[in-house]
């Protein structure tokens, strides 16, 4: 594609696979909502609750090279209604759950579903809209996707008030069912002047997937995803809110708020992180640099700080951690630019699998020093939390050796092919004098 805008029909399509994703962002945010209610509905505690996460999250990680790879096959059309209906299968299945097992299945079906869903609709962005603003329209993907976990968090916990258990996860159900009608009839992988590549065989898939992992800007990809991505989720999804009110000593309001906060400054950054990705698409790694650097600094003041922190410092660290899920977007750019096409869904998935395992592995981190240090209690020390959260250093120093190492890689590539890379002071005084002689 050409042009420098997009045609209207490109963003009827974003609007339906964005509404997809919407769903998705419901589904795997509903259970999480409905604790209580699940916990009298199962019998569950809250260590069988956390397992029902974490088995989601695998579920979702595991299968997106598998997934990824069959996107380059059927297409995100294809992919998507397969994810919808998955999901819808999973949350039917939860409202007729009276037992443990039965409700474990359930949330497994709508991770394997969510995993199909998200790098189907990049697919889309990038296929449908011009190079330049991909990255931006990644950012807007990423940051409106979370209504969904708006609509879990308010009108489904009315719901679950007004109606019983069984009503409100089939009516779920039956708008995943809805979804994948819309994006079967109103969502197409591709403008029609595109040319796709046929879909390969086995032996040519294994050859791609090959050449996906070998080429250097997948790998910096799916560690740029790692290293910017973990620390927020760790925080959001789960250790966030005992380090505040249990480590720290806040209410449960204001622990609640300063998550809230953290929630609002990713949908604030993410565009403005999308803009300067596609005005200087050779200096992302500066950016992800920053963003690591600004959250190690945050967290390094409150871990040392004696005692609780200030509330200003706590502040400071949920707005830092907030530009964490945008920062990490900047992986799927380098994805994008670096693998043809025909590739797009298979690296996108290598690249999802790096935020996700690091978070997964600095959970179950975090909770294994937090028995071993306050055995037998939940009434977690701030000693403790400090030494369980100090293990996210050993994620940074691999994470940021790593990008440096691939970001190497890839210049050495464009001095090969003549473009050399100005130092970015030079890049950004040439840009503020309007320059282009240095890139």
């Amino acid at each position: 594609m050409t042009t420098t805008r997009a045609p209207a029909r490109a963003w009827v399509v974003w609007v339906v696979a964005l509404t997809a994703y919407v769903v998705a962002v419901f589904s795997r945010a509903s259970l999480g909502v409905a604790g209580v209610e699940a916990q009298e509905r199962f019998g569950a505690g809250a260590s069988m609750l956390s397992l029902f996460l974490v088995l989601q999250l695998v579920v979702y990680a595991g299968l997106q090279v598998p997934v990824g790879l069959v996107l380059d096959r059927l297409g995100s059309r294809r992919m998507i209604v397969i994810g919808a209906l998955t999901m819808a299968s999973g949350q039917l299945l939860l409202a007729l759950a009276h037992d443990v097992p039965t409700a474990v299945a359930a949330r497994v079906l709508v991770g394997a579903g969510d995993a199909m869903t998200f790098i189907s609709v990049l697919r889309v962005v990038s296929l449908w809209f011009p190079g330049r603003t991909v990255p931006l329209m990644t950012q807007l993907t990423g940051i409106l996707g979370q209504i969904g976990q708006i609509v879990a968090a308010y009108p489904l916990v009315a719901l679950l008030g007004a109606h019983s258990w069984g009503a409100t996860f089939a009516g779920s159900a039956a708008v995943g069912v809805l979804v994948a009608v819309l994006v079967a009839v109103a969502l197409r992988d591709a403008p029609p002047s595109t040319v796709l590549a046929p879909p390969a065989g086995l032996a040519q898939v294994r050859l791609d997937l090959r050449a996906t992992w070998q080429e250097p800007g997948t790998r910096l990809g799916l560690w740029t995803h790692t290293v910017t991505q973990f620390s927020g989720t760790v925080f959001m999804l789960l250790w966030g809110f005992p380090f505040l009110v249990v480590g720290q000593g806040l209410s449960s309001g204001t622990a609640a708020g300063l998550l809230t906060v953290m929630v609002v400054v990713g949908m604030l950054f993410g565009p403005l992180l999308g803009r300067l990705v596609g005005v200087w698409p050779l200096r992302r790694s500066a950016l992800v640099f920053g963003v690591v650097g600004a959250t190690v600094l945050a967290w390094t003041a409150v871990l040392l700080w004696p005692g609780r922190a200030p509330l200003a410092l706590l502040v400071l660290l949920v707005v830092v951690l907030g530009t964490n899920g945008p920062a990490a977007m900047i992986g799927f750019d380098y994805a994008r630019t670096e693998n043809p096409a025909a590739r797009l869904g298979s690296a996108s998935g290598l690249v999802n699998v790096g935020g996700f395992v690091a978070s997964l592995l600095t959970m179950l981190a975090v909770g294994i020093v937090l028995d071993v240090l306050t055995p037998g209690s939940t009434d977690y020390a701030l000693s403790a939390f400090k030494a369980a959260f100090a293990l996210q250093y050993l994620v940074w120093l691999l994470g940021t050796w790593q990008v440096l190492r691939y970001r190497r890689a890839l210049h050495r590539r464009l001095a090969e092919g003549g473009v050399v890379l100005a130092p970015l002071h030079r890049a950004v005084s040439a840009r503020l004098r309007g320059s282009s002689a240095y890139l």
